[in-house]
């Protein structure tokens, strides 16, 4: 038991590992004749406790798994300050770079009950008279169902990644433009970087929140122009906005086109501490993205997490009949063969979003696979330095396949009693 307890401890709270069966040999080899001799360590999954070797899911949903998840948002939130305020290999000297916090919602598709609040924070009647709850199941959802436009809402969420690359095009033309320069001659003068993640609102259409942030032709590494300022960033930003655009597909006869809401909000980032709340700093802007980082549709769908397999399914889900039909509208043209492309039906658990959640530049900052691979060599090296001589070289082989998904009863309840070991972050366990 104690030995299984290890193993599972090691998982670090993950509740759906990932089991595989095989085995792995270390051989020490001399460095001089390449010979293969002894063997150093040899693990077969037969004789680990669980009867496998057990890999954290990683997966970044809340739903799906807290303790992956959280890992997640730790990550995100390390990733996105680093783009802030420097460090993991990005310069301190970003802090002083001209960025926003810039939030961009998705156009009407009719009216929905909603929760307004005045200047002293008192709750406003909705259209239709009623003070709404934060809880309340009716937020989002249409005041008028059969008026709501809902073909247009799914094929939104399909669009919408494509109408943020059209807007980050159009935001360097804007940024050019004022700086006096061609859209060509911007790059050997300043650079854009962002890092922004994807939330649904209640009535299930997605928006972003981006952290944009204006660098010198080198990326972070290189100080901004002195043109570069967060007002013009900020008109730049207001002026490529309505003019991204998609074309969208025609739909018995209707042409659909696709552009961000009115309404758009761009707030500059300031310190790096709280000031009172009176300035959003890089600290809650990175809190902030985080925490969407590891959420899915569940806002408009509750805990619908996984792909439809059939339509019929939905009827025994626990959904509003708003996410309902949102997820039979995307269903029905996902049948069609001009749409085949959106995979609608592969999304229709999203909504019709088939987007990253959680993306950025590539000289933003760090990335997380970088993030994930610095753990585990730290990881490694600490087994390393224990059981190796630094002056042996070793030949490892494995074969490993996969086995199977998630815990036996016996080991979740002891899973649910453990508090994860130090340090775990998804290598593989064993006893």
């Amino acid at each position: 038991m104690p030995a299984l307890l290890r193993q599972l401890s090691g998982l670090g709270g993950c509740t759906t590992p990932i089991r595989l069966e095989g085995y792995r040999t270390e051989h020490h080899v001399n460095r001089d004749t390449g010979e293969i001799g002894r063997v150093l360590h040899h693990l077969d999954s037969i004789e680990l406790p669980a009867g496998h070797l057990l890999v954290r899911c990683n997966n970044r949903r809340t739903t799906r798994c807290a303790a992956c998840a959280e890992t997640y948002r730790r990550d995100t939130f390390h990733l996105i300050t680093a783009g802030l305020r420097g460090g993991k290999g990005t310069p301190e000297d970003v802090a002083t770079h001209p960025r926003v916090f810039a939030t961009f919602t998705a156009p009407s598709f009719g009216p929905v009950h909603n929760r307004l609040t005045g200047p002293a924070g008192t709750v406003r009647r909705c259209r239709c008279g009623v003070r709404h709850d934060q809880e309340d199941d009716a937020l989002g959802t249409p005041l008028a169902p059969d008026k709501y436009d809902y073909e247009s809402a799914v094929l939104w969420n399909a669009h919408a990644g494509m109408l943020w690359r059209r807007f980050s095009i159009y935001l360097r033309r804007e940024v050019a433009k004022r700086a006096g320069l061609s859209q060509r001659a911007l790059r050997d003068h300043a650079r854009l970087s962002f890092a922004k993640v994807a939330e649904y609102q209640k009535r299930g259409a997605v928006h972003f929140h981006a952290v944009i942030r204006i660098d010198g032709p080198g990326g972070g590494d290189t100080p901004p122009p002195a043109w570069a300022t967060v007002e013009l960033l900020t008109d730049a930003i207001k002026a490529a906005t309505p003019k991204a655009q998609v074309a969208g597909p025609v739909i018995d006869g209707r042409a659909h086109t696709f552009a961000f809401g009115d309404e758009l909000d761009v707030r500059p980032i300031r310190g790096a501490d709280f000031n009172g709340q009176q300035e959003l700093t890089d600290r809650a802007v990175a809190a902030y993205i985080a925490k969407y980082a590891t959420k899915g549709a569940e806002t408009a769908t509750g805990a619908l997490d996984r792909p439809i397999r059939l339509i019929a399914e939905i009827a025994h889900l626990d959904i509003t009949d708003h996410a309902r039909r949102l997820i039979r509208t995307a269903w029905a043209l996902g049948a069609r063969k001009d749409l085949e492309h959106l995979r609608l039906r592969a999304w229709a658990h999203m909504l019709g979003f088939r987007g990253h959640f959680s993306t950025k530049s590539r000289r933003y900052s760090t990335t997380l696979g970088a993030l994930r691979d610095a753990r585990a060599a730290w990881r490694r090296a600490q087994a390393d330095a224990a059981e190796l001589e630094q002056d042996e070289t070793t030949l490892v082989l494995a074969h490993w396949a996969y086995a199977g998904t998630g815990l036996t009863p016996a080991e979740e309840w002891l899973t649910a009693t453990l508090a994860p070991a130090p340090g775990t972050e998804g290598e593989p366990t064993h006893g």
